[in-house]
C-alpha cells in the first residue's frame, strides 16, 4: 500500500438470494462490520469479481485513499 492509503478488513457472507436483490436494484449498498468494529457501507458492484453460485463469502481487505475514496478490494 502506498502512503495515504488505509484499509478495513471485513468478513462477508452474502447468500445467492441476497445477491439477487442487489442485482434487481432493491438494494445497491452492502453494510458490513469491519474486524475493528467500524461499520462500512460500499457499493455492491465492487464484490462482483468474487460472486459464486452460492453468493459471496470470505474475508476481504477494502483499501481507501487518503480522502476515504474506494481504491480496491482484495480477498484475503
Amino acid at each position: 500500500m502506498s502512503s495515504g492509503q488505509s484499509f478495513l478488513i471485513v468478513d462477508i457472507s452474502i447468500t445467492a438470494e441476497e445477491l439477487i436483490k442487489l442485482y434487481r436494484g432493491s438494494a445497491n449498498q452492502v453494510r458490513a462490520t469491519a474486524r475493528d468494529g467500524r461499520v462500512v457501507r460500499f457499493p455492491a458492484r465492487i464484490l462482483q469479481p468474487y460472486v459464486t453460485r452460492s453468493g459471496v463469502q470470505g474475508s476481504f481487505r477494502i483499501i481507501f485513499d487518503g480522502h476515504h475514496k474506494f481504491q480496491k478490494i482484495e480477498r484475503l
